[in-house]
């Protein structure tokens, strides 16, 4: 399992604006789930940007592709892939993408999904982080993990918003460098 890198004062003021703009709704989608809305935070201009300068910093160095995960992982992955001169790549839930596609599957809290990526567009060896707004129970962010992989891709690590320390997502990612913004129970 990986440690949670060291926080700064910094990073700190960034979690404690995370907390205060992530609005929380009991029993969404389904009953029993306290999902996380970032609406509030993204409409946040300079909150907003805190997040992304505070997620590029992390990163490790190198990066070629920033992988979002569908659909609140792209509005991170690709300001963040812009701020570090890499590419973006969208993971998107099955159906959504034409042609070919490489696909993994997935249990979510709430049911099942798969998800797909072009594996044309993962040149062999490419350093990838993977993005997503919540580190929840890990089963998206194992599939994505395991997709890129079987595409050729090097993950690099994996960096997320907010975490759900509670749903041990974390220990479903390999020991694999997981950077989050904001830790909750």
């Amino acid at each position: 399992m990986s440690a949670p890198l060291p926080v700064d004062p910094a990073r700190e003021a960034v979690a404690r604006r995370v907390d205060a703009l992530v609005r929380l709704v009991p029993d969404y989608p389904e009953p029993g789930v306290l999902f996380r809305d970032i609406t509030p935070l993204l409409a946040d201009g300079p909150a907003f940007g805190d997040v992304i300068a505070s997620l590029a910093g992390a990163a490790p160095g190198g990066v070629d592709l920033v992988a979002g995960m569908e659909a609140r992982g792209f509005l991170l992955a690709a300001p963040v892939a812009a701020h570090l001169g890499a590419g973006v790549l969208p993971v998107r839930k099955a159906g959504k993408l034409p042609g070919p596609t490489a696909s993994a599957s997935y249990s979510l809290e709430y049911g099942q999904a798969s998800i797909e990526i072009h594996p044309t567009t993962v040149p062999d060896g490419a350093r990838v982080l993977v993005i997503d707004d919540v580190l929840a129970t890990g089963g998206t962010a194992a599939a994505t993990v395991e997709l890129l992989q079987s595409c050729g891709a090097h993950v690099v690590g994996l960096a997320f918003l907010v975490e759900i320390a509670g749903l041990a997502g974390r220990s479903r990612l390999g020991g694999l460098p997981i950077d989050t913004v904001l830790t909750v129970d």
